[in-house]
């Protein structure tokens, strides 16, 4: 009978380091959240370029990444950077 691989491990020699998948990292969530708070600021501001500008819409929009980059200052989501 073969050995079952084991948890963390790729199929291959059991005992061996060389079969290890990487650990992933998914980043936290309120990482998350900041990183989707600018996307949207970016995406409001480029519909807010097309066809002509509306610069109302354009200044809200950098505010909201403004707004996202605070959250992600304040969390420090750069600390754990690899």
């Amino acid at each position: 009978m073969t050995e079952q691989p084991v948890s963390g491990m790729v199929a291959g020699t059991a005992g061996s380091t060389v079969g290890q998948a990487p650990e992933s990292f998914h980043g936290r969530p309120v990482s998350w959240v900041a990183v989707t708070i600018i996307t949207i600021g970016f995406v409001v501001g480029g519909f807010a370029m097309v066809p002509t500008p509306t610069w109302w819409l354009f200044w809200t929009a950098a505010a909201i990444a403004v707004v996202g980059l605070g959250i992600g200052t304040l969390a420090k989501v750069t600390e754990d950077w690899y």
